[in-house]
């Protein structure tokens, strides 16, 4: 049972790891760091959450 990999099932799996990534980059930020630094992984959380987002939009596409 080999399934060939495809362009949307590497895009697929780079979504859902970026997302997994995001989420816990602001639950790092909001639950571990009280002071400035929680601030930039929360921003960097939100980033990775766009870049999955547009991973999301390019299956099919590309």
């Amino acid at each position: 049972m080999n399934k060939k990999t495809n362009k949307n099932t590497i895009l697929g799996w780079a979504t859902l790891i970026m997302v997994i990534m995001g989420l816990l980059l602001i639950a790092l930020g909001v639950f571990r760091y009280n002071d400035v630094a929680g601030w930039g992984f929360g921003a960097t959380g939100v980033g990775f959450l766009s870049i999955a987002w547009v991973f999301n939009e390019l299956k099919g596409r590309v």
